[in-house]
């Protein structure tokens, strides 16, 4: 499983494809603009070879200094940019500008189309995609028949990180949310993505609907009230662990680069309660690591499993 910090040989098969935009998100104060690599999936895969895991990523980024700043950054961490990636003009961005009053307003440059999955690199033992890769035509629709492709061949995850700015309707959004989560073996939303998509059910609800949709596993995050995973037999809630919070950046994306490792390594156990359980404080301890510092630095293999013993002594030590 391991990548070592380097891409992976050509034609090799990752554990991991993610597949998803990656992008450069534009901060402007009145002090000044600054600029950070960004994309849900591609943080989520950056996340992942930080954990060791062997990951590629099929994105769209543009072949000038944005576009090299984001493959440094990837590529750096050990990720494999797979074939076609580098295939805009320009790499998109997503600015964000902000008042004196603190007040915030949102302007996107975004283009996503994304080449066929090389079928050399297939089946991967998990495809991830999420946020504005899934939504966003023409890519969208290139997802979806690769999910439809590889459906039944390998895990799929999806986080579909509700950006409404970027949306059409509610029920359009829904409707394209719903038609993946059916080709889908995990999705985990947000509190505020199923707020936005079932404001009229409660989480639990959510988590039921979606199993019903074909999702084996629903995980619903919920910032310091912990994470619920559910499956048709079995409902958990984990609690958050407690640290000081820095910010919130790639909180969610860290989290479910864990939860991918957690996928990847739990065994024979299938999604027995005691693997949910391991499942959700593996995750939450990433996300507690990541809030814990400025931006979107999510943890290292050694940093989790220090964090995860810690946990586990805190936890022996309140039973003793």
């Amino acid at each position: 499983m391991h990548n070592n910090g380097k891409p992976h040989p050509p034609g090799q098969v990752p554990d991991v494809v993610v597949i998803g935009e990656a992008l450069i998100d534009v901060v402007t104060t009145p002090d000044g603009t600054t600029e950070h690599p960004g994309g849900s999936p591609a943080n989520v895969a950056y996340g992942l070879a930080r954990l060791g895991v062997s990951t590629g990523l099929l994105t769209s980024i543009g072949a000038d200094r944005r576009g090299d700043a984001l493959e440094e950054r990837l590529t750096g961490a050990g990720v494999t940019l797979l074939p076609g990636s580098r295939s805009l003009e320009r790499t998109s961005t997503a600015t964000a500008t902000l008042a004196r009053d603190g007040s915030a307003s949102y302007a996107f440059d975004i283009d996503w189309d994304v080449a066929p999955l090389d079928p050399a690199l297939t089946p991967p033992r998990i495809v991830h995609t999420g946020s504005i890769a899934s939504f966003l035509p023409p890519g969208a629709n290139c997802v979806k028949a690769i999910l439809q492709e590889l459906r039944g061949e390998c895990i799929i995850t999806y986080d579909p990180n509700i950006r409404p700015a970027l949306l059409g309707t509610q029920a359009e959004a829904r409707h394209t949310f719903e038609e993946l989560v059916q080709l889908t073996s995990v999705v985990k939303l947000s509190d505020e993505d199923a707020a936005w998509l079932y404001p009229r059910k409660a989480l639990e609800e959510t988590a039921t609907h979606l199993l019903g949709l074909g999702a084996e596993l629903a995980v619903i995050t919920r910032g310091s009230s912990g994470s619920l995973l559910a499956t048709s037999t079995t409902a958990l809630s984990i609690p958050a662990v407690k640290t000081p919070v820095v910010d919130t950046i790639g909180a969610g994306d860290s989290y479910m680069s864990a939860l991918i490792l957690g996928l990847l390594t739990r065994g024979t156990g299938g999604l027995a309660p005691s693997v949910l359980d391991q499942l959700g404080c593996t995750a939450a301890a990433a996300a507690a690591i990541t809030v814990s510092r400025a931006g979107a630095r999510p943890p290292t293999e050694d940093e989790l499993r220090t964090q995860l013993q810690h946990q586990h002594q805190s936890q022996l030590h309140s039973h003793a």
